[in-house]
């Protein structure tokens, strides 16, 4: 049970439940009374491992014994291996480190128009999607099309150019002479787990290069094998100038990245900075988590796992009049018909399952890359009951 004064000093800008989490391991909570949870959540994709892994509490531990943060200005060797191994992997030629996606994002937009004061004649503006999300610094919120910002801390950040996603039509439209660069989420994880489809990124892709800007793919929610593959960019065959990471890079830690590729590489010393940025704690753990996704077989493990967790989600979305699925990988949403997320997402937390509702007709299921069959399971099992238990509470009313 939380302490209710000390609750009243947290700035309430989340609405959270009563529990109070002390203990965690792979798919499971405990909260201080000892009740488990299975999360299916993990920190909305953040812990790509699941909870306190093993491979991760060792990497940090060794690394705070000895090193936690030189300083932005010096090198360390979590820094320089983790630059290397994941521009190695990911077909990239230079990375910036930081502490959250948000930033990742805010970095790509610094980082783009700097490339269009080279490059295109000064171009700085940025065409986004519609119910896109790409964080809640000022300028990340600015880009994205998330319509709870419209009014929020006005006035934004001016330079965005808000379109339809999966509209390659309205896309063109947009760009013109002062465009730099497209902005895009393969997946709209906050508008309700909206992927983008096959031939509108690749249709997308072909537009940059023959416009000659820059494809900028925001793959702080899909990235690190959240999607099946390291990259979502793989699965759809196109090739970002410049990609975000975050959430899952980490392991449940801050830790973020701008990877860019070709001349997009242009920032200069002073023009990017943050004091805990590239720091070696957690380049440790950025570098564990990579290591152990890159591993022979993670990968197709996580695409069978998801197939699994997708059959059975199937059966029970149809069982309640919900669906279809939509998602990739271990990132998969749920549409729900004639019921509201918000109160299946509670019956659920009675349950012992954790889950989000991203939007007020859909669940989003986010589970550690690592979940088990058995797991999956009993998440099926609780969530076939919050369904029940939500429709009986709205039909009592």
């Amino acid at each position: 049970m939380r302490d209710p004064l000390a609750a009243l000093r947290l700035m309430r800008t989340v609405e959270r439940p009563e529990q109070v989490f002390v203990r965690g391991q792979g798919s499971w909570l405990w909260d201080a009374d000892g009740r488990a949870y299975l999360d299916f959540s993990q920190g909305w994709a953040v812990n790509s491992l699941g909870h306190s892994p093993n491979v991760l509490v060792e990497a940090l531990k060794r690394q705070a014994d000895a090193l936690i943060n030189p300083g932005p200005s010096f090198y360390n060797r979590g820094m320089l291996k983790l630059a290397s191994r994941l521009c190695q992997v990911t077909g990239s030629d230079q990375v910036y480190f930081l502490n959250s996606g948000a930033e990742a994002n805010e970095g790509a937009i610094k980082l783009a128009r700097k490339w269009g004061r080279l490059h295109r004649d000064g171009a700085f503006r940025i065409v986004t999607a519609t119910h896109s999300f790409h964080g809640r610094t000022l300028a990340a919120m600015s880009a994205s099309g998330k319509p709870d910002f419209e009014e929020l801390f006005e006035p934004k950040v001016p330079g965005f150019a808000k379109v339809p996603y999966n509209d390659l039509e309205a896309l063109e439209a947009a760009v013109d002479e002062q465009t730099v660069a497209v902005m895009l989420e393969p997946v709209q994880g906050e508008a309700g787990v909206i992927p983008a489809t096959l031939d509108y990124l690749q249709g997308v892709e072909r537009l940059c290069r023959s416009r000659g800007i820059l494809l900028i793919l925001d793959e702080v929610q899909t990235g690190v094998g959240r999607c099946g593959a390291l990259l979502a960019e793989e699965l759809y065959g196109v090739r970002a100038d410049i990609i975000t990471l975050g959430k899952g890079l980490g392991g449940g830690v801050p830790l973020a990245a701008l990877l860019a590729r070709g001349n997009a590489c242009c920032f200069e010393p002073g023009e990017q900075g943050g004091t805990y940025h590239g720091n070696a704690l957690m380049t440790a753990a950025g570098l564990a988590v990579l290591n152990t996704v890159l591993e022979p077989g993670f990968l197709e493990s996580v695409r069978e796992a998801s197939n699994y967790m997708r059959d059975g989600l199937a059966r029970v979305s149809r069982r309640h009049g919900h669906g279809p699925l939509r998602g990739h990988g271990l990132l998969v949403g749920l549409p729900l018909i004639g019921q509201e997320a918000s109160q299946v997402v509670a019956a659920a937390l009675n349950e012992g399952l954790l889950i989000n509702a991203p939007q007020s007709t859909c669940l989003r299921f986010s589970p550690a890359l690592t979940v088990s069959h058995s797991n999956i399971d009993e998440m099926l099992k609780r969530l076939n009951r919050a369904f029940t238990l939500s429709k009986n509470k709205v039909a009592e009313v």
